[in-house]
């Protein structure tokens, strides 16, 4: 799998679950999200996997970057996920939809960059009993993905036996909305790990059937976002390029007409 330099130094060490920051790199000390934060949400809530599931660190950036990432309230944040599996499922978060900030009144997008691994971000238009379209974007090192607002969604990690490590662009007003999503024990698919490390998906009864869509991950021309170049880096050279995250209604024509 190719290797991808994100362009600003912000390192995760899996074995302790940590990050360390290069010169001239602020963050904060992680958040740990331990198995028995996440149990209702999974497929088998009693299972077993590791107690340290993933680490983040929210509001991350280089130190020249930090006034200009207050005031068009974006942040940048890391997470890394451990190995192995949560009893059938993969390493998965527990799916959440982002609050509504008070200072756009919309419900904001992120937009995540794979750094090592492979992921799945998965995603659904609701979190009620009928969830609308439901989506498997399947996305390696390098690649972007968007999930827009309202939405709610999972990172999942595609291989058990390999760290995952994402970076996205959040709203600096970030918060989660959880209630919906635990209220059907998760989302409408779950993820299960086949014998052969590959992935199945299983409907989560609690919802109303709707199919799931499969794809990789794709170009996102309408939000001119350039393949291939690290997301922090084209902050650096534009910093207007993502004030779509903390300001959604300047894309709202995109929303309307999104497809993962």
């Amino acid at each position: 799998m190719k290797n991808f330099d994100p362009k600003i130094q912000i390192t995760p060490n899996n074995d302790e679950m940590s990050f360390s920051y290069g010169r001239g790199v602020f963050g904060p000390i992680p958040e740990r999200r331990r198995l028995d934060d996440i149990r209702k949400s999974l497929r088998e809530p009693n299972c077993k996997g590791p107690e340290t599931v993933y680490s983040i660190v929210m509001d991350v950036g280089k130190e020249k970057d930090k006034q200009e990432l207050e005031e068009r309230m974006l942040l940048f944040g890391v997470v890394t996920y451990a190995k192995g599996k949560l009893g059938e499922e993969p390493i998965r978060s527990q799916g959440h939809i982002h609050k509504v900030s008070s200072h756009s009144g919309w419900s904001p997008p992120e937009v995540y960059e794979i750094w090592e691994g492979e992921a799945v971000i998965y995603m659904q238009e609701t979190a009620k009993d009928n969830p609308g379209r439901c989506y498997a974007v399947y996305a390696y090192p390098g690649d972007v993905v968007i999930v827009p607002p309202n939405w709610a969604h999972a990172t999942i990690s595609a291989n058990p036996e390999v760290p995952l490590t994402f970076g996205a662009w959040c709203d600096r007003e970030y918060g989660f909305e959880y209630d919906d999503v635990r209220a059907h024990q998760g989302l409408a698919w779950y993820p299960v790990v086949k014998e052969d490390k590959s992935l199945e998906w299983r409907h989560n009864d609690s919802y109303e059937f709707t199919e799931l869509l499969q794809q990789n991950a794709r170009e996102y021309k309408e939000f001119n976002i350039n393949k291939g170049q690290p997301i922090y880096l084209q902050f650096e050279n534009d910093p207007e390029k993502f004030q779509f995250v903390s300001k959604p209604f300047l894309t709202e024509k995109e929303w309307k007409a999104f497809q993962p």
